[in-house]
């Protein structure tokens, strides 16, 4: 699965998994500086219980550390998933 960096608008970016010009999954945030502000997962339920949210956070988790970001969890996914692994703690802001 291949996950696609966009720019949404402004300083506003995103993962995004699409097929067949559908949305089936995206991890999106706000850039304000060093930070990363993680706002929104989405998966459909096509792809629900395969993974796909993790995969799409560690996406984003290996864009901040080729960056030098850190990751601000304001997204229920993403504070549950800070919460449960410190794989996530040099990126966690």
């Amino acid at each position: 699965m291949e996950f696609q960096l966009q720019q949404l608008a402004g300083n506003q970016f995103a993962y995004i998994y699409e097929q067949e010009g559908e949305k089936l999954a995206e991890i999106t945030w706000q850039q304000n500086g060093q930070v990363m502000v993680m706002d929104h997962t989405y998966v459909s339920d096509k792809l629900r219980g395969q993974g796909v949210a993790k995969e799409l956070l560690d996406q984003a988790a290996a864009y901040a550390r080729e960056h030098d970001y850190k990751m601000d969890a304001v997204c229920s996914y993403v504070v549950a998933a800070f919460e449960k692994s410190n794989a996530y703690d040099d990126v966690k802001q």
